[in-house]
């Protein structure tokens, strides 16, 4: 079934992180770090975007992680083999035990898996996407678990690795979990809600720390897990402080207030570059920057035109649009070349993408001819709604796009909100012109892919 929305793609942002240098922290305890955007929420089955899967990667393991490469390589499952065209076996790792010290076993992985399909506090079905297409699970013994799916599910363990932060089994009342998501709630009662996760109660993982505390517009207290099967961590402490403007970040940084920011103003990266003290890290982004034209209603809310029609659900306006948009220009004047231009809805380079994706011309006054044929020779009225705290320069980004937009005659205002407020109402399809972002995290074309094609 088609979601009724498409996507106009924008632009492809990278990341960046800046620290202390390597000596000035080597032999402290506590580090303190800078988010440009926090979670959402503490619990790991909430909301599928970055900063909470990035939260929930330092208190929860999943079945399969990637290394720097973007590998598969074993986390709490040692082992994985396809037994047939429906059948996965995962094989897991003995001897791991939560944060309470109770054994992480086969149990944990089927009620994690029913949880996410029982989950009525999540936002826009973020962690189903996945375990939805699972027809069966059975648990043989403590040590192994075989998924079978409705369909080929050949990427399985890949989208295993972003989709399925653990929970320890305890944390509801169980009697004999079975795997039944259409005959009732798999034999649990009192599936924790995201309440239960942002207090604490029930934020028990297998991962390399401990959750203290969780304040929302305040920050987050990790202390590190010394019964961690992998790799202990350097600190003993960790403080996560949520400071939405690049500005106020930097200064905190060279203040000592922090030892680590993300993503600073590209044009302030000369600065600590030129510092004997402070080093940088920039890395490609697998994340897309794209807009989500409202194709699916008529009228659509925030969108007015003289024939009371939803324009957006013309191609001929979908392509002005995209004819507006001058992105050289963003990725150079908004972005400082921290950016790339992008013409598909991939990375270059990546599995999947066009090798030589054509060029989108920007091209105003071809765009006002198209706006023209489709019956709006005056444009008519919009609204595009994007996240101020979210995506590097997001605000900005969106003022720009409006701009582009407006010098063509649609005639555009930005309403820019904190993601807690934008993800809940974009999921509610309370927007007629959204930004988003997403990335291609299983390092190919099916996570962009599942976004606007569904079954």
């Amino acid at each position: 079934m088609n979601v009724g929305i498409r996507k106009t793609v924008l632009a492809l942002a990278g990341g960046v992180a800046v620290s202390m240098g390597t000596v000035g922290l080597a032999h402290a305890q506590s580090l303190t770090i800078a988010l440009a955007a926090e979670p959402t929420a503490a619990d790991p089955h909430y909301h599928k975007m970055t900063a909470n899967d990035a939260f929930s990667a330092h208190v929860y393991d999943s079945l399969v992680a990637r290394n720097a490469k973007m590998e598969l390589v074993p986390s709490l499952a040692t082992s994985w083999k396809n037994v047939d065209d429906l059948t996965w076996e995962f094989k897991l790792r003995p001897g791991v035990k939560f944060s309470n010290g109770q054994p992480f076993t086969s149990k944990d992985v089927l009620f994690t898996i029913c949880r996410t399909l029982n989950n009525e506090t999540n936002v826009s079905e973020s962690y189903t996407d996945t375990t939805k297409r699972i027809a069966d699970v059975k648990t043989p013994d403590d040590l192994t678990v075989i998924i079978k799916t409705i369909a080929p599910l050949p990427l399985l363990p890949a989208e295993m690795a972003r989709s399925l932060p653990i929970l320890w089994s305890g944390i509801a009342k169980t009697d004999k979990i079975a795997f039944t998501p259409n005959k009732g709630n798999c034999g649990v009662t009192g599936y924790p809600t995201v309440t239960d996760f942002n207090t604490g109660k029930t934020a028990i993982g297998t991962g390399p720390f401990l959750m203290k505390s969780y304040v929302k517009g305040t920050g987050i207290q990790l202390e590190r897990n010394e019964a961690y099967w992998g790799e202990k961590p350097h600190w003993k402490t960790v403080k996560m402080v949520p400071v939405p403007s690049a500005g106020p970040r930097l200064t905190g940084l060279l203040s000592g207030d922090y030892d680590v920011i993300e993503n600073p103003a590209a044009r302030d990266l000369t600065r600590v570059k030129d510092s004997a003290k402070f080093d940088f890290v920039a890395t490609p982004s697998t994340r897309l920057v794209f807009l989500q034209p409202d194709i699916g209603r008529n009228p659509s809310p925030f969108v007015k035109a003289a024939d009371g029609k939803n324009p957006l659900q013309d191609v001929r306006v979908r392509r002005a649009m995209n004819m507006a948009i001058d992105r050289k220009a963003i990725v150079q004047r908004i972005m400082d070349g921290m950016a790339t231009p992008a013409y598909q809805y991939m990375p270059d380079g990546m599995f999947g993408a066009l090798p030589q994706a054509p060029e989108i011309k920007f091209d105003p006054e071809g765009a006002k001819k198209l706006l023209a044929e489709a019956g709006y020779p005056n444009g008519f009225e919009l609204t595009l709604s994007s996240t101020n705290d979210r995506y590097v320069n997001d605000a900005q980004v969106a003022q720009a796009v409006a701009q582009y937009f407006t010098r063509v005659g649609i005639k555009t205002s930005v309403d820019a909100m904190t993601a807690s407020i934008y993800f809940p109402k974009r999921a509610k399809r309370e927007f007629s012109l959204p930004m988003g972002g997403w990335p291609a995290e299983t390092g190919e074309a099916s996570a962009l892919f599942q976004l606007w094609v569904a079954s």
